[in-house]
This record gives structure tokens, sequence and C-alpha cells, in this order.
């Protein structure tokens, strides 16, 4: 056999923290032959990404390598000079980010950032770059090919824009490709378009990859082997059949077991009453683009009704109109019998403090100036002017609640991890007392222990205090461990509804069977099978698989 294409060996990485340097990978090994697809999965903080851009010779602000040699094709990166890693970065060795949204710049073509690569290393000239971007964006299966990469980054999909990422990284032919998360934020039918597309990519090249995920059921599909990480250090390493059907080690075995979160309801006073009802709702953004028709659902109290459907299909464009943000065209909203003014602006206090929301994105939703006893602690001033020891005692309470100490109280959001402040997110809506939280796609940007732990926890304060959820999602295996009632949108349309034994058992309708169906599972020959389900699929008109 030749020669591995990349050797890690006895890698060690701090982190410079609370002024003082603090291990973040400890003395990982690996090695990764051209052609085959490492997977590197484990939980937020298990040194999964530091290792993966290591491999490029980087190291994030804030980061060093200390030891340890990191061998690419004979050249170690961890001793390269800059000029010399920026000669093999993008034309050797390429990185998919995670967010495809947030690293394309939204000023510039698709075409144009497409052919900087290239042209900048002089791999090619303009033309021949442009034409290779449409030779590759007809491989990945993107609409239009031939004028796709006029667009800018915006008006494009997430599926669409995270496929044209990987053309870009495949733009020089690198013998090296390193995809982090590259799936994590898309709705699982674009993630199997993404998923597919990279898997015909490294077939197709013989290129070298490590992928990063934290889902052992995405990674089984397109991994050769599969590295487990828990905070900085190995696990277990092996071939992905083995390590699915057989793994070695506790840990591994519970991440395959991360989802079998199990619904026990208490006896709740009023259980079953309706809070919430939204009457044939219609409505459109400033461009007079129609993006919700005759939608209708109901949330009784003491339940959770689960809003699901692909990008684009309008749950959080529902979540948006129920809270005022969008004032509907058409339709009415109930909350205990009563309308609810179409805009938040002429909606009273009592009303908007009963109705809370918990973001997708806890990043953005905390302020990084506030403490997080700042943060709990404005709805208490706002809606029930508690102040002084008064408000500290109710900000104490809340953080037990959710299963953080008062030591968190000083804390920054910078100073907690994902699952931390998703945890605060959920305190600052707790402190307003509602009767309803909407939950829009909470746990997707978090790994899936972290994620448990969050379903749980929303599911005992369900159970404590008898509040409501409205929970949007594209995951369907939290669908199934989570929801009473399932709302099934497409479009902008309510294609079907009802309790959710009721919509998980067959015979489904077909765009929800399409969902079902997306689900990834732990067979590495699961993802070729269900693309030959989707061309039936397709042959019935049911769906476009690609565009």
């Amino acid at each position: 056999m030749s020669e591995p294409l990349l050797v890690i060996k006895d890698l060690v990485i701090e982190g410079y923290q609370e002024e003082q340097w603090n291990g973040i990978v400890h003395g990982v090994s690996l090695s990764l032959n051209r052609g085959e697809v490492l997977g590197i999965i484990g939980e937020s903080g298990a040194g999964k990404s530091t290792i993966g851009i290591a491999s490029m010779g980087y190291a994030r602000p804030g980061c060093r390598i200390v030891s340890g040699s990191i061998n690419f094709d004979g050249v170690d990166m961890a001793m390269a000079s800059e000029d010399r890693l920026r000669e093999m970065r993008g034309v050797r060795v390429a990185y998919v980010a995670q967010s495809a949204a947030a690293s394309f710049n939204p000023a510039h073509r698709i075409v144009q950032q497409f052919t900087e690569t290239p042209v900048v290393h002089k791999v090619m000239g303009f033309g021949a770059a442009e034409q290779k971007s449409k030779d590759l964006f007809k491989s990945m299966d993107l609409p239009d090919p031939e004028n796709i990469g006029r667009r800018f980054p915006h008006q494009v999909s997430g599926g669409q824009l995270q496929r044209a990422m990987v053309a870009m990284a495949m733009s020089c032919d690198p013998d090296l490709i390193i995809f982090d998360e590259p799936t994590t934020a898309l709705d699982v039918t674009t993630q199997i378009e993404v998923l597919a597309a990279i898997k015909d990519t490294i077939r197709e090249h013989n290129t070298a990859a490590l992928y990063i995920t934290h889902d052992l059921a995405v990674v089984s599909q397109i991994a050769d082997r599969i590295m487990v990480l828990r905070y900085g250090n190995e696990v277990e390493t092996g071939e992905t059949r083995q390590m699915i059907e057989n793994p070695k080690e506790d840990y591994t075995r519970e991440l395959l077991s991360v989802r079998k979160v199990h619904q026990d309801k208490a006896d709740i006073e009023g259980l079953g009453n309706d809070i919430l009802t939204v009457k044939n709702i219609t409505a459109s953004y400033g461009n007079g683009v129609r993006v919700l028709e005759d939608v209708s659902m109901a949330v009784t109290k003491g339940t959770t009704v689960a809003v699901v459907g692909e990008s684009g299909a309008g749950k959080s464009t529902t979540a948006r109109v129920i809270t005022g943000l969008l004032p509907p065209e058409m339709g009415e909203i109930l909350f205990h019998g009563e309308p609810l003014a179409p805009s938040f602006k002429d909606r009273p206090q009592d009303q908007l403090r009963r109705i809370q929301m918990i973001y997708q994105m806890a990043d953005v939703a905390l302020n990084p100036r506030q403490k997080v006893k700042d943060v709990i602690g404005r709805p208490l001033e706002l809606y029930f002017g508690l102040k002084g020891d008064a408000k500290k005692a109710r900000v104490k309470e809340l953080l037990e609640k959710i299963e953080l100490g008062e030591n968190y109280m000083d804390r920054f959001p910078s100073e907690l991890s994902g699952g931390e402040k998703q945890r605060v997110c959920i305190a600052r809506a707790l402190a307003a007392e509602p009767e309803l939280i909407i939950c829009d796609e909470v746990t997707s940007a978090l790994d899936q222990l972290v994620a448990k732990g969050i379903l749980k926890l929303l599911q005992d304060l369900q159970n404590d205090l008898g509040v409501s959820y409205l929970f949007i999602t594209h995951d369907l295996a939290t669908v199934k461990a989570i929801s009473d009632e399932i709302v099934v949108m497409y479009q902008g349309k309510v294609v079907e509804q009802g309790p959710r034994d009721e919509i998980l058992t067959p015979p489904h309708h077909d765009y929800t069977d399409l969902l079902l169906s997306s689900v990834p599972e732990m067979d590495p020959d699961w993802l070729d099978g269900v693309l030959e389900h989707r061309k039936e699929l397709e042959a019935r008109g049911v769906v476009n698989l690609r565009t």
C-alpha cells in the first residue's frame, strides 16, 4: 500500500481562557489514506473541529498547537511557514464550513467566489475556472448549472448553497477536504441532497476527507472509518459497520441511543383545553410573495404540538404571525378564545407575557454584553416589577430549574457552552411565567447529547408547570420523542395534522412519507436505499429531489 496521505501523531492543542492555557486536544493520533473518509464524531467541546482545521496547519485565535506532528503528504503542517501553508490551502487541502450562508460573501456572486481560489493560486485562468464551476455545479445536481453562479448567495436555498460550497472546495481538485458539520443546520430532505452530492464527489474524484459531525447516523453514510472523541481524547476508532453494530466503549453506545427520550406525562390540571387556535391564516412578506395560505392549527394546555417541514415550508413564518411580528392578511388567532391583535404593538403587556419564544441560535439570541443574571432578570423587572434581592432570588430559582447553579449568574454568554446558552434562553422565557412557549428549532444547532438534555428539561418543565409548546423543527427524531400532535407543512400550507401516533403510522400523506423516509438511520446502506425511494416519489410528482 502507498503511504497514508495524512498522518497526525500525538497532537496536543491548548486554548487560552481565564488567564491560563487549558488543554483542548490531548495527544490524538490518526491516519488517512487517499480516497478514504474518516468520520470524527463527539459532542460539543470534544475537539472535532479543532483537529479538522489543525490538519490545515491552522489554530483558531486563542489556541496553539503545542506538540505532535501533522504530516500531509510529506509536509509537516504544524511546522510549515505561513507562505507554504497559503500555497496548499484551497489547492491541496480544502475546507467546507457548517454554515454556507455565513461563509459566503453576500456582496459577490457565487461564481466570483468560486473562481477566486483557482485564479489567485494560478491553477487556471478565469474563463477555465468559470467553466469548471458550471461542470461542478452540474455534478452537484444544482438547478440551471450554466447560470446559477450568477446569483448572489441569498438568491439560492440553504441546501443549494451548501452544495455550491462543496463545489468550491473541489475547484482545485484537492487531495483532502475537511467537512465540518456540513448538514447540521439543514432540514432532513435538504440534508439528503447534500449528503448525496458529497458522497458522489468523493467517489468520483477519489478525494480523501475528514467528515466532522455529532451525528452517527449521518456519518455512517459517508465514512469508511469512524473515530469517536470526548473531551479532546480518542475514545475508539474502527470500521464504520463495526462501530455501528458492535461499539466497544460505553460512550459510543450512548451516542447511538441519544434520541431515545421517553415521554411521561404528568397529571396537569386543565390538560387538553385549547390555549391557542390559529384559523385560516394567510400571510405575505413585503415583496408580495405569499408565504402562508389558509393555515390552521391548535395548541392545548400541557401538550406539545410539533410543526414540521423542510426549509421554506412556512414554520417560522407561522411563529412570526402568532407572536405579532408579521400581521396576517386573512384569518385570526385566538388565545384562550380571545382574538389576538395582528401586531404585537397592539397587544396588552399581560398577553405578550403569556406567549414567549425560544430561538434557534442561542449565540445571537443573547446579548454578549449582559451577564446571565441580567438576561434572566430583564423580564422579571418588565412583567413583575421585581428588583434587588427579590429579583436575585427569582433568578437563582430559575437557574436551579434549568439545572444550572447560582455561580452562573455573573457569567457572560461567551463563557457558556452551546447547551448552557440554550438553557439560559429557556430560563428567560420561563421568567415571564408563560402559558405557551414557541420553540423555533431550539435543538438543531446542538450536538445530540446536549439536545437530549434540553428535550428532557423541556418535558420536565411541562410536567411541573403545565406549559404548552409549539415546537418548530425539521428533526423527525425529536418529533417522535416529544410531540403529542404533529402539523406537517409544505410550501406555506398544512398538508396533514393529527395525533403523533396517527401521523407516524402508515399510510402517510406523500409529503409526510418523504419527510419520514429522510431521517438518517444507523445503516451504512441507508442513503443509497432512500435515494431509490425518492426517485419513486419523484416519478409520482411528489418532489423534485435536487432542485
